[in-house]
């Protein structure tokens, strides 16, 4: 049985920089970089599956994250509104534990 096909990933040079560039920002929010990451290794012509193993996340992410890059660009690649009751607390509300460095 033959699986789906994978979106071929084509990179402008803009798109590859604008990856490569959030991969190395230290500032950049880790969702951010790895979803970078992954779009960058399925760009060099890996499967999936490949990339997964790599990164250590499930192929179905690589596979989410091909497809949206794919079909709208590095727009996509950022979260979305999530549904549901808004934060209460803000993180200068939770206390810090004196066992975490």
């Amino acid at each position: 049985m033959v699986g789906r096909q994978a979106d071929v990933v084509v990179l402008s040079d803009a798109d590859r920089n604008f990856l490569e560039s959030q991969v190395r920002r230290h500032e950049a929010p880790r969702s951010l970089s790895d979803r970078c990451r992954m779009v960058l290794l399925c760009a060099q012509g890996l499967q999936s599956k490949d990339v997964a193993e790599r990164l250590g996340v499930h192929e179905h992410t690589v596979g989410k994250w091909r497809r949206r890059f794919v079909q709208d660009g590095i727009e996509r690649l950022t979260d979305e509104y999530r549904a549901g009751r808004p934060r209460t607390v803000s993180n200068a509300q939770v206390p810090r534990s004196s066992s975490v460095r």
